[in-house]
């Protein structure tokens, strides 16, 4: 494990699937903490850079304890391969193998789960196999079975990326942005993704979970969070007016208060 000098960056080394990886992660918030660890997913182009001071603010406001980090793939993690594709159970492994192996790396126990998107995905599935192994999660605009309206930004930001210099800036948050963005658009444009769908096993959720949606969410329905309280009742549901995908950057300051509430109300 080596950390970065005044930037609060450090790197952890993983074995996975027989090759090592090396993720980047950043402690935020609190030095010490009455409550579990945070631990911030990000979404499917996301990045510790991409939260942008969310986890920071949202951690130091409420005396949180925050573990952010880039997956594998993005930010200044390794990078995924150019001739490797993402397999349709993708998120499967990263909540039931990478996130057991980072956690257990850098001594977390029972964390919160904060995820977003794609993280959110992630974060139910983890707190699905190991029920025991959670305190809570809050996801943000998280999918649990695939929409057209998904597939369909989805293809519009393939276009884009194509187009215009999304690339570019992509490379503010990324070292390898074509990494980021292709490994997590071919596996959401694949025919064989769109039967894709996690609703069975949200039923072994026992901890506490807020799901967050925004009514303008342009990669998916009210019916993904709906979804999730239909199999795992003890779900608050939270829907944002005026927000659309990221409710971290639309709505910050009602996700940060009713998150934090949530949080602290099951201390």
């Amino acid at each position: 494990m080596t950390s970065s000098a005044g930037s609060g960056i450090g790197y952890v080394d993983i074995d996975w699937q027989g090759r090592p990886l090396r993720l980047e992660y950043q402690w935020v918030g609190a030095s010490e903490s009455a409550h579990p660890v945070v631990v911030f997913l990000h979404e499917g182009l996301g990045s510790i850079a991409m939260w942008k001071d969310f986890p920071q603010q949202f951690c130091e406001r409420n005396g949180f304890t925050g573990l952010v980090f880039s997956r594998y793939g993005y930010g200044n993690s390794t990078p995924r391969p150019a001739d490797e594709r993402w397999t349709v159970a993708f998120m499967h492994a990263q909540a039931h193998e990478v996130l057991p192996k980072l956690f257990s790396a850098l001594g977390i126990v029972k964390p919160w789960l904060f995820g977003h998107s794609d993280g959110g995905s992630i974060a139910l599935l983890h707190a699905a196999r190991f029920p025991q192994g959670v305190s809570g999660i809050v996801v943000a605009a998280p999918h649990i079975f695939v929409e057209d309206v998904s597939v369909n930004s989805i293809r519009q930001a393939r276009e884009t990326y194509l187009s215009s210099d999304m690339r570019s800036k992509l490379g503010r948050y990324h070292a390898d942005p074509d990494s980021a963005f292709w490994g997590w658009n071919d596996i959401w444009l694949d025919p064989a993704f769109r039967a894709w769908n996690i609703e069975e096993e949200l039923a072994n959720i026992t901890c506490p979970v807020l799901a967050v949606q925004g009514e303008d969410d342009e990669y998916g329905t009210l019916e993904q969070i709906r979804g999730i309280r239909r199999k795992a009742p003890q779900t608050r549901l939270l829907i944002l007016p005026e927000c659309g995908h990221s409710p971290h950057r639309d709505q910050p300051e009602a996700l940060m208060k009713e998150a934090a509430r949530f949080i602290v109300g099951q201390g």
